[in-house]
């Protein structure tokens, strides 16, 4: 019985493996073995699709650089590929790497075989030191003066050996790109054996530097990422996306190379054309992106100009459709030198992937949980005041504001109404300096809500590298107040963008995205299909008093004047307490104030979406800094031109 079972725990591992090479492997060894019989070669890289705005204005484009390469020909020694590099060396330019010298002297010099003593071959004879000691030796032997003797042509050919033997030994080597004319025509000349040329293709990014963090980078595959993309059928001299837009679609831009045959007399023959990948489509409007860059920039030279804006430096915005999620613009400003002569840098990754802390903008969701757990009726009335927990300090809105519903407790920013609400949740009765014990439950509860319109979870938008905003791992009272004014958790500009979104489609969250379509020519290949990822627990005629309540600040609240020409706006402000450490020395030392504004509009037929963060805007020193409130110039510029160019 055990020989049966040894049996068939053999033939499974066989039948493992043999899976292995087919599956994982299959195509890595297809073209192992058509390079090692054929005399073939493919290009070294081919046109990435390229990357357009919605309207089909191409953003990122190809260009071809002339480039020599190298493939090792059938019969060729160690002192041929010496000669070739040799050849090379005396025609083109190439800049130096010093860690090739060693290795190109051994070779030089009979492989260093003098540095080794007689009781070092001994060992190696014995099997007590194996090929990599002995080589670590002479290497270790080699002296400075010895490498010094070297002349510029020996360095300049060790360093073409190099390239010439990196990698695979079938894979065609890049040596030199972006040649001169003349070095291009000599080296053709010379009929060198194995010395191809060719055109590299490079990134072109038409519109300089706007979205080029998005648009992502693109080089060599990553050394520990070279398994995986081996076993996708990639050479390990390819070009990949290594990050953001290029990374994520990268299945679809990557180009599929020319093929060639390798003729007797060293030249080649085209077999099969290569094709370039296939073209994303943005819904990115490069117009409205260029503009909101430009408001950005401007209103932070603005405030900068002014009082108390010591640590102000960048803000972010993001435009979109909130029925559907696609972005139109999106854009994160930094100013990097004084304001006098501003220097900015695009930080719109941070946009994904850095949190703040955003106030009362996510007041929309803490009613909400009101709602759904009855904790607050619609169009219940409260006289704003003050709450005092028993060790906490008052907690009060930013000036009294009078009797309130919930739609002016929206429009007005009352905090003491949201604080009622959250202590109604609790099960508790207010009263003045009362003990009030939170556990998670209560926390939960929130989050819960607020997760699911965006707040506190993924987004799920076409970008890698998304992470979500701090969630806080204390529960005491005090932290439980403010976490239902947006003053606790903290959350990233995109989820930001994702709940204003979710609001606007009466409670249909769908994950933002800046691909529109993936096309090959005029052939859609992929479709944007706008995914929901889930709907809010809540009644509709709570989430249609959402909209209502953002009406009314537009209307008779914070947010008025944030919108320009769009009949019935809906927006909500927010004003967070900050703190910072102003000298690094490990102390939180100052108060500062992020400024945040949510809106859409129509309010009850959305078209546009806008979000807006400027993170510490101003010192809280008493200063009532508000009053020129530079996420109102955003908004209300970038609405202006959507307005007028739409």
């Amino acid at each position: 019985m055990k020989k049966y079972i040894l049996l068939g725990l053999v033939f499974l591992t066989f039948l493992g493996r043999i899976v292995y090479l087919n599956y994982y492997k299959g195509e890595y060894y297809q073209r192992l073995l058509f390079s090692k019989t054929n005399n073939y070669v493919y290009g070294s890289s081919a046109p990435r699709g390229r990357i357009m705005d919605r309207n089909g204005v191409v953003l990122v484009d190809n260009k071809g650089i002339k480039t020599i390469y190298y493939t090792k020909l059938k019969g060729l020694k160690e002192k041929d590929e010496v000669e070739i590099a040799y050849k090379l060396a005396s025609i083109i330019n190439i800049k130096i790497d010093e860690e090739a010298l060693k290795d190109f002297w051994l070779i030089l010099n009979s492989h260093g075989d003098d540095l080794i003593t007689e009781k070092e071959w001994q060992l190696y004879e014995e099997r007590k030191i194996d090929e990599q000691e002995i080589k670590k030796l002479k290497l270790a032997r080699i002296t400075e003066e010895e490498l010094n003797n070297l002349s510029d042509l020996d360095k300049k050919s060790a360093t073409i050996y190099k390239l010439m033997n990196k990698g695979y030994s079938y894979d065609r080597k890049e040596i030199v790109r972006n040649i001169s004319d003349e070095e291009y025509t000599m080296v053709m000349e010379e009929n060198i054996p194995g010395i191809t040329s060719g055109i590299t293709f490079e990134r072109v990014y038409n519109y300089g530097d706007t979205l080029k963090d998005i648009f992502g980078k693109v080089g060599p595959i990553k050394e520990e990422e070279k398994d995986e993309y081996l076993k996708k059928g990639y050479a390990l001299n390819d070009i990949v996306g290594l990050s953001y837009l290029e990374l994520y679609y990268e299945d679809y831009l990557k180009g599929e190379k020319d093929l060639y045959k390798v003729n007797d007399d060293n030249t080649l023959t085209l077999v099969q054309s290569g094709k370039q990948g296939n073209d994303l489509v943005l819904s990115i409007d490069i117009n409205v992106q260029l503009e909101l860059e430009r408001l950005i920039k401007e209103n932070i030279v603005k405030a900068k100009s002014r009082k108390y804006t010591d640590y102000f430096s960048e803000a972010y915005s993001i435009v979109g459709h909130p029925l559907t999620g696609e972005i139109i613009a999106l854009a994160g400003q930094k100013l990097v030198s004084d304001y006098h002569n501003p220097l900015f840098q695009n930080v719109n990754t941070n946009l994904i992937n850095t949190s703040y802390t955003m106030g009362s903008v996510v007041k929309l969701a803490s009613l909400s949980t009101g709602y759904k757990y009855n904790a607050l009726k619609m169009g219940e009335k409260m006289v704003d005041s003050c709450i005092k927990l028993y060790q906490v300090p008052l907690k009060c809105s930013y000036k009294p504001l009078g009797t309130l519903d919930d739609l002016k407790a929206i429009a007005k920013s009352s905090n003491y109404y949201q604080f009622k609400i959250a202590l109604n949740l609790t099960g508790n009765n207010y009263k003045y300096n009362m003990e009030l014990t939170t556990n998670e439950e209560d926390f939960e509860r929130y989050r819960k809500m607020f997760r699911s319109y965006g707040l506190g979870s993924l987004t799920n938008i076409d970008l890698p590298n998304e992470e979500i905003g701090i969630i806080g791992s204390s529960f005491a009272s005090d932290l439980y107040l403010n976490l239902s004014i947006g003053q606790y958790d903290t959350y990233t500009p995109i989820e930001l963008f994702q709940y204003v979104n979710t609001i606007a489609s009466t409670g249909v969250r769908r994950a933002p995205s800046l691909m529109q379509e993936i096309k090959n020519n005029d052939k859609v290949v992929v479709q944007n299909e706008h995914a929901i990822l889930n709907e809010v627990d809540l009644d509709n005629i709570y989430l249609e008093r959402l909209k209502l309540a953002m009406n009314t600040a537009t209307i008779s609240g914070t947010a008025k004047n944030y919108f320009y020409g769009f009949s019935n706006p809906a927006g909500k402000t927010g004003t967070a307490e900050t703190f910072i450490d102003t000298n690094n020395d490990g102390v939180v030392d100052t108060k500062t104030n992020n400024l945040a504004f949510i809106g859409f509009a129509p309010y009850d037929n959305p078209q546009y979406s806008i979000i807006v963060l400027t993170p510490h805007l101003y010192i809280d020193n008493g200063t009532d800094f508000t009053k020129t409130f530079y996420t109102k110039n955003i908004s209300y510029g970038i609405t202006k031109f959507l307005f007028e160019n739409a």
